[in-house]
């Protein structure tokens, strides 16, 4: 089968002479295949993958053909649907520019209105257009934090939020609907202008958006007065965030420098291995600069600025980075505190986490008298949460966090939060240095202290191809299939399988019991007194993701106790 697509693809007229070139280049069987042995796989709520030519690559054709799938559902809709039309922004990546150009030409082929950026934007002012605009839908095109080969193309519905797994599963049966590729075409750019069909977005949003982010702070005055005190040094990593970040703390009073060698839009991002606020490298110049300024906090957002990643000056004047489930810790703690503080804490306040995240939050959320909810992976189901408790009207969402540097605050924004964050982090920082003569460092040993100390880490492991999608179905196999009862030495209490939607205590007394939550190819392991592992194979990348989150009352244990636990995870999974 995948020799007859790679023969179309070399062949036919409807592909343009560049890609039937790299079609025709192509040497190694192995690698023709691995191109066209599949289409590139529609789940979570988009398109990930390797840019380059072929049905299991991202390209033109593939957006072209995606595009037309959404365009489908957005006509079963009918004229109203067609006129509220779909926003669409991108980012700094290879041909997101390109790739979002073409999406807007396709549904503005089919009569629906597109509402395209004038240039880079972050992911979350996208879902707030999408609120604003009331728009039947939303495309984003990125691949959030992934090395500079690869694009991506994510869907949103009208509520801001991305698309959920049902609604998901209709956009593909669209797109399976159109077995040929050369039957999808763009409306000419001059004609779609001309029909009122392609408009574009820029300042006029950009003001509206940061409008609402403003109202989030709880102390603006203190930032206007003292905020020049909390030196800052900012990286966008060459991505969407250094327009309206920059701009959110400046007008709100504090003083930010930006790393100039990361401060420009660049697709090849040359000055990270690739652009992930998670990884320590990724600091290297912001943490020169910071040296240099004596800055107390370093700051990045990942390309489409939806993930925030922060390294706080220790007392000694090395620099420490956080990690996400500390960042989230931190927010959750502040927000909470403070608006009780202030008289402004809603009586039915709701804190929604993820199940990758970590239980800390849970002994800390809910000795301070605040409900907590945990959610599937994704920071779709904290959105698609929030959006059913405001539906019901039960619950007020003051905040949501996942541990892979995601956080979001607010009524309206469905999506996490890159510009929110960095406003929040940073008035946190200069409140608790200001009234308390504080650090964050010194706030999060006082939770630790107060709820145990945790730590968390995460494997990731790549594995490419149709081998490699064998190989994480194997994985998950073995851990269904096999009994264990401990890892590390710690005591598990229960075990949750999410694909089945059942769940087992095996302490005593055991029981088996059903999963609220939706389907999944999730299984997690609880310990006893808290923490867990869990193994999540990705929707959208060649990656299987183990998490892990131990608890120990002696934190000099905490690392020993952590890799014996991934040692004893790691050989159970091993062919």
């Amino acid at each position: 089968m995948f020799q007859e697509r790679y023969q179309f693809w070399l062949n036919d007229p409807y592909f343009d002479e560049v890609t039937r070139s790299e079609v025709a280049s192509l040497s190694d069987l192995k690698e023709i295949e691995d191109r066209f042995y599949t289409d590139l796989e529609f789940g979570t709520g988009g398109l990930r993958g390797i840019l380059g030519a072929g049905t299991n690559r991202m390209n033109i054709y593939v957006i072209r053909k995606a595009t037309q799938g959404l365009a489908d559902l957005i006509l079963e809709g009918g004229e109203e649907s067609k006129n509220r039309g779909v926003v669409i922004a991108y980012d700094s990546r290879c041909l997101s520019d390109r790739f979002a150009q073409e999406a807007a030409l396709i549904l503005a082929g089919n009569g629906i209105k597109a509402y395209l950026f004038n240039g880079l934007r972050p992911t979350p002012e996208l879902s707030f257009a999408v609120r604003h605009l009331h728009a039947q839908a939303g495309i984003v095109i990125t691949a959030s934090h992934n090395p500079k080969e690869y694009n991506g193309y994510k869907v949103y519905w009208e509520d801001g939020g991305q698309v959920p797994p049902d609604r998901a599963d209709q956009i593909l049966h669209c797109i399976k609907v159109h077995e040929h590729w050369n039957d999808i075409h763009p409306l000419p750019e001059k004609e779609a202008r001309k029909r009122g069909l392609l408009i574009d977005l820029g300042e006029e949003m950009d003001s509206a958006y940061l409008k609402r982010v403003k109202e989030l702070a709880l102390y603006p005055d203190l930032a206007q007065e003292k905020g020049s005190k909390l030196s800052i040094v900012y990286t966008p990593l060459h991505g969407a965030g250094n327009m309206l970040v920059r701009r959110i703390l400046t007008e709100m009073g504090y003083s930010v420098f930006t790393v100039p060698e990361q401060e420009n839009p660049d697709s090849e991002f040359p000055t990270v291995p690739y652009p992930n606020p998670e990884i320590s490298s990724t600091f290297d110049l912001a943490r020169k600069y910071g040296k240099a300024q004596d800055a107390q906090l370093l700051i990045a957002t990942d390309p489409d600025a939806d993930r925030l990643g922060m390294v706080i000056r220790t007392p000694s004047g090395d620099y420490q980075q956080l990690t996400g489930n500390q960042i989230g810790i931190l927010l959750t703690y502040y927000l909470i505190t403070q608006k009780r503080r202030l008289g402004i804490l809603p009586k039915n306040a709701v804190i929604i986490k993820t199940i990758a995240s970590t239980d800390l939050a849970d002994l800390m959320v809910k000795d301070l008298g605040v409900q907590i909810e945990n959610v599937l992976t994704g920071f779709k189901f904290i959105a698609e949460k929030e959006q059913e408790m405001e539906d019901l009207g039960i619950g007020d969402f003051q905040f949501g966090f996942e541990e892979s540097y995601g956080y979001l605050a607010g009524h309206f924004v469905r999506d996490k939060d890159a510009v929110i964050a960095s406003l929040l982090l940073c008035e946190a920082a200069l409140y608790y240095q200001e009234t308390e003569g504080r650090s964050l460092l010194e706030i999060l040993e006082e939770i630790y202290r107060r709820y145990g100390y945790f730590v968390d880490d995460q494997i990731s492991m790549t594995l490419h191809g149709k081998e490699g999608k064998e190989k994480m179905k194997r994985m998950m196999t073995t851990l269904r299939e096999t009994t264990v009862d401990s890892f590390g030495g710690l005591l598990i209490e229960r075990i949750d399988d999410y694909e089945l939607r059942k769940g087992k205590r095996i302490i005593s007394p055991q029981e088996n019991y059903l999963l609220s939550l939706p389907q999944s190819n999730v299984i997690r392991y609880s310990f006893q007194g808290g923490g867990f592992v869990m193994a999540r194979p990705s929707g959208t990348e060649p990656k299987i993701k183990f998490y892990f989150n131990i608890r120990d009352a002696n934190p000099l244990e905490l690392q020993n106790t952590l890799e014996r636990v991934k040692t004893d995870l790691l050989k159970l999974v091993a062919d």
